[in-house]
């Protein structure tokens, strides 16, 4: 069993729409807040369960918006109120991570930070943590960003690929040799079959210090502001009251892309721990156990005649009778029903959420 370390801190991201799982996440209530595989945990109780087993539970921080800062309350009773980084307006993931890394620099300038999604499965929790563990010990001794990667399946235009560079004389470490987010489907193909690619977990890891030099070299320095104002005594109150009044204008870049496409000194750390974004239908089909014709039904009842490769969500009251159907979403929640090829969905369904949302209103979103 792997021993917390006092030094060691989790973000864990949970400020997200989750548009792409549309309409089964809503914006009202997004997915990593829901209990999408009726297991009794919602994907963000999962993720935080998963992380305290090598993370101090005080160390842990969510990061979420107003909107849903009372779903991580709820969810979470056992995280300090202090740990939750509720955001007055979405601005993308580095603007979080920025402030995030300001309050655990405070805390202690020996830290170091694991920044993870609140929306991914992890079917081999051991490897994940060993991996987790040893790259906060690397960085503990390196000043390195530290991504995790994981070797594609399938050519999924809906992850981001990184490059693998030269070897850093670690075991399983290498440099990043360029980032393509989201990258047209023959782009996904040739990346799968060179061999050079892997997928984006969107993990981080990094020294509380370097992280904040990183950041501040694409933003002007976080909460600089409020050091200045109070002579470097900033309390809690006024570190909420300066993101109040200036979280609107950081940009809205995602860490991603402000780390792999901006800075040359990130290393990458290949997992092996059967990972899978929970964002997309087409990412919970591919991680999901299937029937004898490779159909996925999650929590809902279905009678399937003569169907193949299609995935089913309705509410557990509902019942659904399906006929020749081969590579469909049929996902039910509340007012909204989809029917949708599973080929390339996100980028249909984000397209059918700003049709919906013009014509019918938020309602339905």
């Amino acid at each position: 069993m792997i021993q917390h370390h006092q030094d060691n801190y989790c973000v864990i991201l949970a400020g997200g729409r989750g548009r792409r799982l549309w309409p089964c996440s809503r914006t009202k209530r997004p997915k990593q807040f829901v209990d999408f595989f009726s297991t009794g945990s919602t994907l963000l109780q999962a993720t935080f369960d998963r992380i305290s087993q090598i993370i101090p539970i005080e160390n842990i921080y969510v990061s979420t918006n107003h909107e849903y800062a009372h779903f991580v309350l709820e969810q979470l009773p056992q995280l300090p109120r202090e740990n939750v980084l509720s955001e007055p307006i979405h601005r993308n993931t580095a603007a979080s991570v920025a402030w995030a890394t300001y309050r655990i620099l405070h805390r202690s300038e020996q830290a170091r930070i694991a920044i993870v999604p609140s929306d991914h499965a992890v079917f081999k929790e051991e490897l994940f943590l060993s991996n987790i563990n040893s790259a906060l010990e690397l960085v503990a001794r390196q000043d390195k960003v530290i991504t995790i990667g994981v070797k594609p399946t399938r050519p999924e235009p809906g992850y981001g690929y990184i490059q693998i560079g030269e070897s850093m004389g670690e075991e399983g470490i290498f440099r990043v040799k360029s980032f393509t987010e989201k990258p047209e489907r023959q782009f996904a193909q040739m990346f799968m079959e060179s061999g050079e690619f892997y997928w984006n977990t969107g993990i981080y890891l990094s020294s509380a210090k370097h992280m904040h030099q990183q950041l501040n070299e694409m933003f002007p320095e976080m909460l600089r502001m409020v050091q200045e104002r109070t002579g470097g005594a900033a309390t809690l109150e006024d570190e909420l009251l300066f993101i109040e009044e200036n979280f609107p204008s950081y940009p809205n870049m995602s860490i991603d892309y402000g780390l792999l496409d901006h800075r040359g000194e990130v290393w990458l750390m290949i997992g092996d721990f059967g990972w899978a974004d929970l964002g997309m239908w087409h990412s919970i089909y591919d991680s999901m156990k299937k029937s004898a014709d490779d159909n996925v039904v999650i929590g809902s009842n279905a009678l399937m005649e003569d169907c193949r490769d299609n995935i089913v969500k309705l509410p557990k009251d509902h019942l659904c009778v399906v006929n020749g159907l081969e590579g469909f979403i049929v996902a039910e929640e509340g007012n909204v029903l989809l029917i949708c090829k599973k080929e390339d969905s996100s980028a249909l369904i984000r397209k059918y959420v700003s049709e919906v949302q013009i014509r019918h209103g938020e309602e339905f979103i």
